[in-house]
């Protein structure tokens, strides 16, 4: 690893400093550190002399690797950058939980020196494709078909490939990827997923139905939903950041994208790792904290 990027787009004060911090010893390290001039502005004059300020659509022109700082957002704002160029992305979470980016702003110096030691694994996730006026929109975590601007419920009419799935109504749709099943999906009821299964899930938002659950389908299927609304339109939004207008109507084709993006996770961090840290997935709530920080359970008291 011998250059890298330094990506931070919500102009958070602590972020902008870890940046900066990672920027000088980057440079120490004889590494080339790029930011986008963006960014580049926040810099004090003290750290710019250690990076090179460069448009951000050209990180994968010169960046063997991208490091976000903030939380789980920001790593989906790169994504739309440099996804496709397979160029692996870092996450440094300065965010609240931090799934995706599973470094914790403690670990900073054990991220640079990951890096520069190799000392790290790359994951793949899968993405999820759709057009919208021929326009090409891409999400790692979830589409999102949801009502507008009614308080009224909206109808979904779904198809898996040529097959009829159901009339949803509901306030919504969630399409989501694995890596998306601890999002908003979680949220509205459906399951987490292993992100090396090779699976979509279509979880309904408030279904007005107590039959209609989540469904998971193979990742070789393309979801075709038709919009149905009170108020004549809908909205369909990509990972909580791109947001089009719908129609009634109007269709709307979900499959697998053509490409995968590279995560860099800590070597010795599994997924479940990962659960039991930011959900507290599977903890025992009779356990406690002995002086080193690990888990015991409380006695018996008769």
């Amino acid at each position: 690893m011998e250059k890298v990027a330094l990506f931070e787009n919500q102009k958070k004060k602590e972020a902008i400093e870890l940046a900066q911090y990672v920027s000088k010893e980057f440079f120490q390290k004889d590494l080339k550190c790029y930011v986008s001039f963006d960014l580049y502005e926040y810099f004090t004059d003290e750290y710019k002399k250690y990076v090179t300020a460069i448009a951000i659509g050209d990180f994968d022109k010169y960046a063997d690797a991208v490091m976000t700082f903030g939380g789980d957002g920001t790593i989906l704002s790169a994504i739309r950058y440099v996804g496709r160029s397979e160029i692996p992305i870092l996450g440094i979470n300065v965010g609240k939980l931090g799934f995706l980016a599973e470094y914790s702003n403690k670990m900073i110096d054990q991220a640079i020196n990951d890096l520069i030691m190799g000392n790290y694994r790359v994951v793949d996730r899968t993405m999820l494709h759709t057009k919208i006026n021929g326009e090409s929109i891409y999400a790692l975590n979830d589409f999102v078909i949801e009502k507008l601007s009614s308080s009224r419920m909206i109808t979904l009419h779904t198809y898996s490939d040529e097959h009829f799935v159901g009339s949803y109504r509901a306030d919504g749709l969630i399409i989501n990827t694995p890596t998306g099943s601890t999002a908003y999906s979680l949220a509205c009821g459906g399951p987490i997923i292993a992100p090396s299964t090779r699976v979509i899930c279509i979880t309904p938002i408030s279904p007005h139905s107590l039959t209609f659950r989540p469904l998971v389908i193979p990742d070789d299927n393309q979801v075709r939903i038709i919009i149905e609304s009170p108020s004549d339109e809908a909205k369909l939004v990509a990972d909580g950041q791109i947001e089009k207008i719908l129609k009634n109507n109007d269709e709307v084709i979900i499959s697998l994208a053509d490409y995968r993006v590279k995560l860099i996770k800590p070597m010795k961090n599994s997924y479940y790792d990962v659960l039991r840290a930011k959900l507290l997935w599977a903890t025992d709530p009779t356990a406690v904290k002995d002086e080193d920080n690990k888990s015991k359970s409380l006695p018996n008291r008769k």
